[in-house]
């Protein structure tokens, strides 16, 4: 499992969950920023740092948001 960056964040970015990431794993694509699942130790510290609450755990991803789980594991995938 892994935390997971949904729609909010396209077209913000504002990177308070960058800042707080203590792996360095939250890395900016074009539109929005995104996990490293393979980095990630699911510590939480950018959920609750993201401002427009777009960050949850893979688990919990709300239904209307689930394909940015692949869109997530897909921008690593490059």
């Amino acid at each position: 499992m892994l935390d997971v960056i949904t729609s909010p964040c396209i077209g913000e970015k504002a990177a308070e969950c960058v800042d707080v990431c203590p792996v360095d794993c939250i890395k900016e694509g074009e539109d929005q920023y995104y996990i490293d699942p393979d980095t990630c130790i699911e510590c939480g510290a950018c959920e609750s740092a993201c401002p427009v609450a777009a960050i949850y755990h893979e688990s919990f991803v709300p239904d209307e948001e689930l394909d940015f789980i692949d869109k997530n594991r897909e921008f690593f995938q490059k």
